[in-house]
Order: structure tokens, then sequence, then C-alpha cells
């Protein structure tokens, strides 16, 4: 059994369970009737009873307060509320869906609020699908407080939220996913809790550690065998009983705890042979030594590049603060990008002070998901700008070709894929009294840019608990040139691009000016892939590239042209 708490159904009766080490008392609270529990010498509270699906229960501690199922499947509110009892059969129409290798993969990542729960997501995926899009990634979906939220706040990791739609409705959309041929993938956050509904110090105080601490406060402890069942376990749970088929793990940075990670991995892939699992980090050190250097690796399929992110931003913005203080080159930094996945891989990074990456030539290009945006780097803006707005349209329409010819994992976010120009901007949905404590901290991490560094500017930094904050967010779909570009372009990499993708190896990339580069692969069938991008608006010169010219002006007598990006196939 991996959970060590929460419920299990056995017949008629419902096995309830949770470890409470702090507590001398635990009452199940079933449908408001209180019954005593029993207790192993681990501290872990079990009773039997016979409970329908859609039964309220709370535990009660030591006669006092009663706090939720830490890993309820789902609430009858919010997170303070009562937890269900979850029936999770399911009628499934497409059992046989083993998922697509990892190669094929093309992600479309989303907020399940901001597009309408997950019946507005279901009824987009369609028109996701015909664009080319081969998987969804959900922003996570644990449950958190209030209405809205970017899901990184959630306190209940094994319920979907309320606010987005009931478990039945989450499987009918992973469902109708794959019946499109569409992966679903779940951002997951096991670093954190949020700061309103974590009832876990009230009768587990040793689930965090008292030595270490992290930007959320004390870090969780992972040496704790509940612990990190409590977290494998819920990486299972979502794969099995949901079928979703891949998780991104938020921030692993912060899990201070390599042996858990490795142990993570094979747990899970030890539990579905025969499917396509894909596991993805967001881990800022760069890491490369928890990325997959083959096939028969167990630990994990990719990371987030956020070097490649930052490098793209800076040749099409020049901002050169915050973090971006580190990519001063950014043409030459890309390249190294495209040829060794990472731009940082032990030098020193004036932005942190100190050195920051590990080596990463030897790992192939499908290790690194690559972006020109995504949640974080939209949303932590302090006016959440997308690129539409800040870029010129012809170099973002060449950085968008770069982005979907490139042998390594593309991930667009909502509504690049139409251009869309209304903002994606930070919201809550606190309490009050926490509300006014967010809007502030957020107000004055901004305080330290130019733009910013007057009061009456960051009083203009839009409210996050303010509901019109996360009205403002929610995207209008279109259909236009930019939908046709990303078409295009990704029916060229689903049809000479992602076949071969597998053990496609570098054959170099160069920065050819300040603002253009080149890169060249050589694909699985033995063909050369070739991709030049100018993102400025002169002609930059080059050698005369063999192959055919399957996208964009190529070359003219004097180089590549200004914002475009050309992509050749020598067979």
């Amino acid at each position: 059994m991996i959970e060590n708490t929460g419920l299990q159904r056995f017949g008629a009766d419902v096995q309830f369970r949770l470890w409470a080490p702090d507590a001398r008392a635990v009452e199940l609270v079933l449908d408001g009737v209180a019954h005593e529990m029993t207790a192993d010498e681990r501290g872990l509270f079990t009773l039997n009873a016979p409970a329908a699906p859609g039964t309220p229960y709370r535990f009660r501690i030591d006669g006092g307060t009663e706090v939720p199922d830490p890993a309820a499947r789902a609430q009858a509110g919010d997170v303070g509320d009562a937890s269900l009892v979850v029936d999770q059969e399911f009628a499934w129409k497409h059992v046989g869906w083993t998922g697509r290798p990892w190669e094929q993969t093309v992600i479309y990542e989303l907020h399940v609020g901001a597009m309408g729960g997950f019946a507005g997501v279901t009824a987009a995926l369609p028109r996701l699908a015909a664009i080319g899009f081969t998987a969804i990634e959900l922003m996570p979906i644990a449950d958190f407080a209030g209405r809205h939220n970017w899901g990184y706040d959630g306190v209940l990791p094994y319920a979907p939220d309320a606010a987005y739609g009931t478990p039945a409705q989450l499987k009918t959309l992973i469902d109708t996913a794959h019946g499109l041929g569409v992966q679903v993938f779940l951002d997951v956050v096991y670093n954190h809790f949020g700061p309103d509904g974590n009832y876990l110090n009230d009768y587990a105080a040793s689930f965090f550690r008292t030595d270490e601490h992290t930007p959320w406060g004390n870090a969780i402890d992972f040496r704790k065998e509940q612990v990190k069942e409590f977290f494998i376990g819920n990486a299972v749970y979502w794969l099995r009983d949901y079928r979703f088929d891949g998780l991104r793990f938020d921030a692993v940075h912060a899990i201070d705890d390599p042996a858990f990670l490795a142990e993570m991995s094979a747990t899970i892939r030890g539990h579905f042979p025969g499917r396509h699992i894909h596991l993805v980090l967001e881990n800022e050190h760069n890491d490369a030594s928890l990325l997959r250097e083959n096939a028969a690796s167990t630990l994990y399929d990719a990371q987030w590049a956020d070097d490649w992110h930052h490098c793209a931003h800076v040749l099409l913005t020049r901002e050169t603060e915050g973090y971006y203080e580190d990519f001063q080159q950014p043409a030459q930094q890309l390249a190294r990008c495209l040829s060794e996945g990472f731009a940082y891989q032990g030098e020193m990074s004036p932005h942190q002070g100190k050195p920051r990456g590990t080596p990463s030539a030897q790992l192939p290009g499908s290790c690194f998901v690559i972006c020109l945006q995504n949640h974080d780097q939209i949303g932590n803006r302090a006016l959440g700008e997308r690129l539409r707005t800040l870029a010129h349209p012809a170099a973002l329409r060449a950085a968008i070709a770069l982005l979907l010819f490139t042998p390594q994992i593309p991930l667009v976010f909502m509504g690049e894929e139409y251009g869309e120009t209304r903002p994606f901007l930070y919201f809550t949905d606190f309490n009050p009294e926490l509300g006014k404590l967010v809007t502030e901290g957020r107000r004055n991490e901004f305080k330290k840019f130019s733009a910013f560094s007057d009061p009456a500017t960051r009083d203009a930094i839009p409210d996050p608990n303010d509901p019109a904050t996360f009205a403002a967010s929610i995207p209008i779909p279109a259909d236009n040139d930019w939908s046709d570009l990303y078409a295009t372009c990704l029916a060229l990499r689903a049809a000479h691009i992602a076949p071969v993708m597998a053990g496609a190896v570098s054959t170099g990339a160069a920065a050819l000016s300040e603002a253009a580069v080149i890169a060249g692969w050589r694909l699985a069938n033995g063909a050369r892939l070739t991709v030049a991008t100018n993102f400025g608006p002169a002609t930059v010169r080059c050698a005369p590239v063999e192959g055919a010219l399957l996208f964009g002006p190529g070359m003219g007598e004097d180089g590549v042209p200004g914002l475009s990006t050309s992509l050749w196939i020598d067979a």
C-alpha cells in the first residue's frame, strides 16, 4: 500500500487512514457521527466503516480541531470543508491508450480555471489537436483556498479543486484527449504547501524540518518514510486513477534530497510497464545527473530549459534586469543551448553570484523542454505582459518557427497559438487578511526593477486578490495568421523531425551575429537538419546550406534575411 493516509474501499466498507504521530486520539467524523480510530506504533490511525460515494467526513484531533483528509480525493467545498468519499470507477472509452513516445511531444501548457474548468478544456481539445499539439499540460489542480489560484498554493494534493469540476469531469477530459491522440500531463507541487488550509502541523509536525527553510517556510522532511510515501503515492495516483501520461515536478531545486527524487522516479516507472510515462523537472540548478542519458535510465525524461527561454527573450526584448542579467550575449548563449542544452554548465552566474549548472552536452535534445513563454515567464512579470506586446511581430514569428523546428521538446503557453495580447497575471483568492499580505509582498518583489522603483508605480501593479485580475487573464481564442503559422510549423515538425528525432545528434551551432544563430543536427535516418534564425532586421552573412528548403526565405545573395527563420533538410 503506497498511500499511508486517506481511504481505500473494501467491499461496502471504506478504510479511513490518517498519519497523526502528534495526536493522542483521532476520531473519524463520518456524515456528522464520530467514531474512534485505532493507532499503530507509527502513529497511523485507521478505521473501516461503511460509506457510500459522496459521504462527507473529517478527522477530529484530540477531541478538538476537525481537519480535512490531507489525501482527500475530493472536497465538499473549499480546503477547510469536509472531505468526500469518492468512487474512482469510470467507464473509460480509450482503455487501449498507452501514450506517445516522448520525441513526438509538443506541449500546450494551460490554466484550467482560465479555460473554463475541466469542461472548458475538454471543449478546446479538438481545436488544439487540429493545430498539431500532441500534449496538454495542466497547471496544478490540487485543491487550493478560494475560487481561483495559479495552483502552486495547493494544500490537498490528491483532490482536484472543486472550482474546476468533478473528478469524473477530469477523467472525461483525459479520456477525450486520448481519443484525439493527445497526451495529458499534470504539474505537481511537492516542495511546499500553500499558506491557507494546511493542517499538518496540528497533528504531524514532523512532516516538516526545523533545520532547513525554503521561501515558503520549513522544508518538507523527505527523510521520513511516511512523507516519501505520501508524495510518491500521489504521483502514482494521478497516473493510475486518472491515467495522466506524465508529470511535471515543480521547483525540485527546493527538494534537498536527490535520493528521494531517484526513488520517486524508479517507483513510478515500475508501476506502469507498457505505458509511455513522461517525467519532467523544473530545476534551476541545471543538474544534468537527474536527466536520462539513455533509454534504459530510470530517472527523468527532461527539464524545463529556462536558459533557452532567457536567451530568446533577451533577443526579442533586449531586457537585461533580474535574471536576464545572466544573458548579456544572448545569441552566443542560445547557440550553446541549441547544441548542448544548458547555457550555464558550471559557469559563474552574475545574477546569483555563484556557479550554476553542470555539463549537459552528452544529453539528447529531448532532455530539454524549451519555450518562448510559460506561466512563470509571463505571470511573474509585474504586469503579466505577453511577447505579442513586447516584441517585434516578425521577430516573434521567427522565434516561434525556431522553437517548433528545434529537435528539443517545445512548449507553448495558452493563447500563444493565436497571438493573444491579454496578460496572464498572478492571481489569488485568499481571505482579506492573507490577501492583503500577498498583495503587499507581490508589489514589494518588484521594487528593485527600475520601472517600479517608485512606490506609486508599484501600487499600479494589479492586486492578485482582486477578482478583476483573474478575469483579465482569461484568454479569448481566435483563428488568424498566428494559428496558421503554428499549424504550418507543427505539420512540418510531425512530417520531417519528430519521426526521426530519437537519437538526433548536434552537429554544432553558432552565433552569426549579435542577433542571429544557426544550428544543425544529424537525425536518426541520417538526414541533416539545419535551422537559421535572425532576430534582427539586418541581413547576416552565412555560408550556403545544403539541402531542401522546407520553410522560410532561405538565403539571399547577402545571407540570412532579417527577422526570419529558415529550415533545411538534407537527406
